[in-house]
């Protein structure tokens, strides 16, 4: 047991008296000399939240009962929600005047003051913060006369910053500056700072994409020392490199990706077997053998967790000599892979399967577009620059087919959200944005990476080895009973309170092409919960999957890297008992981190896209669209473009009558006219007002 088991051990016990940490230090006969490090622990024990500090700087252990540890999720009018670490517990409101000078992101301990009714949501106060979040601020620099202030990019930060005159080091008006805080806020007191940095004014090449991905602390540029260390690695691959290996190069492999791509990190086989079975071959790039654990190199790969897309650029996960080089699936060259070959029969069973360490020889370098324009359309273009492999591509469409109807029957939700496609100028102005809907060939391989993903999962699961899973656990009664409740205005029944995957799945296909399908999918989506990485085995809802991991992206995923370690070293004997003990102390510190950097990756690509959508806009005032209504609120209505860009009708610019939100029957209605406006109407806007640095797109109706 460890000094920190037993310092929990101990002031969990039932006689323990609160003690400062002098008494604490001689009730572990600790030594003089290792008293800070004693200190140390105590500290990080009360920043995780698992003690308190009372005011007499006596321990005690967190009374879960009234007692909440979490992270506080702010917002622009000042109230606030504390999301528990305790995943099986509801986030607790706090509002404005109980946030004890608490910001977005800052780790938190909440007292609940009030038990919520309903049993849905408690209500509580900011009682300590265990660890601030927001030391540097991006934002827009407001100057008066005798002092300036930061306006956060990020609204979820209510607070203004206040910059004393000798801080401004030469920013000037508006200009998007990186903001150190020098002074938290105290009640009723806004935080001080110094200006650290000056990113430039808003309408200047590249500023806006680097203010978003200072505000997200992305980790733009690689270290020196990162640099010089992949610079060093070899740009072939040797004869020692493949020495213990499966030599697949005779096999015809090859890779599909976006026409942009430069980092392929799975390339695909496929026969038919004399018994009619399907042999599929799924080879991914076997990074870990140039990244090694605790390499520099793997200790910022760690750091960053994934690489982040942000229209323009990518922050990659790897330098590009390994990701766009040796790493990369290229055709004609020799590469070292981590494959899985697969035997799979007519209704989609993994009947038998292999994962060796090989080397490959990609055939060639396919594009999305072309394999789709073959498969859907027979184009006679895509069908000359892939002569050589139209056999293989009809033989994948029927196993992808195959596969999608074996997950379909189990109760696999699909959910068919468009995506946008934002093209920008040479100066990263958005010039043109249109809707992309995933085409065949993206939805084969997506089928493969899936059945992949599942059979490395369910085989180590089996080996009861230390591993790390991507989980999606099932959705809380609260959230699907309100869901229910929305639904029921549009006709549609969920029956009881426990929902199979497969319910949800029909129920997609019910409204599939409906006007209500995108509000109902974007709704359905938040009432499930997160994905996330865990070194604990659990289902993933969403996909109605028993056994499920990441397994098919190393180049560009963490979790993925650290598998193909654990997956290499069973093959070779070297997981020793020592091994399996250092992975089950570091996987849940690994599953976590990399969850996070998940999530900072989403938000940043989204924040990008929607400064992007709301940029273009602003150049287009006074247009007239034609739109649907994509939601509904207590403030207006939203309006969804083909585009995909929405925009908001306020209620205070429907100037023809004073409308309301009928929550009962979902609609907006006039009070005078009785018109009503409904989910999947289809109504004329025009652009009133566009807002690049808070992200908001404003409409009018029409007639």
């Amino acid at each position: 047991m460890t000094i920190r088991e037993k310092i929990l051990e101990f002031v969990n016990s039932e006689d323990y008296k609160p003690m400062v940490k002098e008494q604490l230090l001689v009730e572990f006969e600790i030594d003089y000399k290792e008293k800070e490090e004693f200190y140390k622990i105590l500290d990080s024990l009360e920043k995780e939240g698992l003690l308190i500090k009372t005011k007499h700087e006596r321990y005690v252990p967190i009374n879960n009962e009234y007692l909440v540890v979490g992270t506080l999720e702010g917002n622009e009018k000042g109230f606030g929600f504390v999301v528990p670490d305790d995943r099986s517990r509801d986030d607790i409101f706090i509002p404005a005047e109980s946030m004890a000078g608490a910001m977005h992101g800052d780790r938190v301990i909440a007292n609940i003051l009030r038990r919520s009714a309903s049993g849905r949501r408690d209500e509580g106060e900011i009682i300590r913060i265990l660890a601030r979040e927001n030391q540097f601020i991006v934002g827009t620099f407001e100057e008066s006369r005798n002092f300036g202030f930061l306006i956060p990019d990020n609204s979820k930060i209510s607070y203004d910053v206040y910059i004393p005159k000798s801080s401004f080091n030469g920013a000037k008006d508006r200009q998007k500056v990186v903001v150190e805080i020098t002074k938290w806020p105290e009640y009723r007191r806004n935080p001080e700072g110094k200006v650290v940095e000056v990113l430039g004014y808003m309408d200047e090449k590249g500023t806006d994409i680097v203010s978003i991905i200072r505000q997200f602390k992305l980790p733009e540029e690689f270290p020196d020392r990162v640099k010089k260390y992949a610079a060093s690695i070899k740009r072939e691959v040797t004869q020692e490199d493949m020495e213990g290996r499966v030599d697949l190069r005779e096999l015809k492999t090859f890779t599909i990706d976006g026409a942009d791509a430069k980092d392929l990190d799975d390339a695909i086989s496929i026969e038919r077997l004399e018994n009619g079975n399907y042999s599929l071959g799924v080879h991914i790039a076997d990074v870990s053998h140039y990244v090694r654990e605790n390499s520099i190199l793997d200790k910022e790969a760690f750091k960053r967790g994934n690489s982040v897309y942000l229209v323009d650029r990518v922050v990659p996960m790897l330098p590009k000599e390994l990701s766009n080089g040796i790493c990369s699936l290229n055709p004609n060259e020799d590469r070292l892979t981590l494959s899985v070959i697969m035997e799979i029969d007519k209704n989609g069973n993994v009947v038998k399967h292999e994962i060796l360490e090989a080397v490959i020889r990609s055939r060639a370098r396919l594009i999305y577009d072309d394999v789709s324009d073959y498969l859907e359309n027979d184009d006679e273009e895509a069908k000359e620059k892939l002569k050589d492999l139209l056999e293989e591509l009809d033989l994948m469409k029927e196993l992808a087919e195959i596969l999608y109807k074996r997950r379909e029957r189990r109760g696999s939700i699909d959910f068919n959200f468009p995506e946008a496609m934002i093209i920008l100028d040479e100066n990263g102005i958005p010039v043109e944005i249109k809707r992309v809907d995933r085409k065949i060939a993206n939805r084969i391989i997506e089928e493969f990476m899936l059945v992949t993903n599942e059979t490395v999962a369910e085989e180590y699961y089996w080996l009861e080895i230390p591993f790390l899973y991507r989980i999606h656990e099932e959705p809380s009664e609260e959230k699907i009973a309100d869901f229910t409740k929305f639904i029921h205005n549009f006709g549609y029944v969920l029956k009881g309170k426990e929902i199979h995957p497969k319910e949800l799945q029909q129920l997609t296909k019910d409204i599939k092409g409906t006007n209500e399908e995108q509000v109902i999918s974007t709704l359905l989506l938040r009432s499930l919960r997160k994905a996330r990485y865990s070194e604990e085995p659990d289902i993933h809802f969403g996909l109605a999957a028993k056994y499920y991991s990441h397994f098919t992206a190393p180049i560009r995923r963490y979790p993925d890297l650290v598998i193909h370690r654990i997956i290499k070293d069973h093959l070779k004997g070297k997981l020793t008992p020592n091994k399996l003990r250092m992975l089950e102390e570091r996987l849940p510190e690994i599953a976590d981190h990399t969850s996070m950097t998940e999530r900072r990756a989403e938000e940043a690509e989204r924040e990008v896209e929607d400064l992007k959508k709301a940029q273009y806009m602003s150049s287009r005032i006074g247009e007239k669209y034609e739109g649907i209504i994509s939601s509904i609120t207590n403030f207006g209505i939203f309006v969804q473009l083909e585009n995909t860009i929405e925009g908001l009708v306020h209620f205070s610019n429907m100037l023809d009558d004073y409308y309301y939100f009928d929550e009962e029957n979902y609609y907006i209605i006039g009070e005078r006219s009785k018109k009503i406006y409904r989910i999947g109407d289809v109504v004329n806007i025009e652009v009133i007002g566009a807002d690049p640095l808070r992200r908001n797109i404003d409409f009018a109706l029409i007639d």
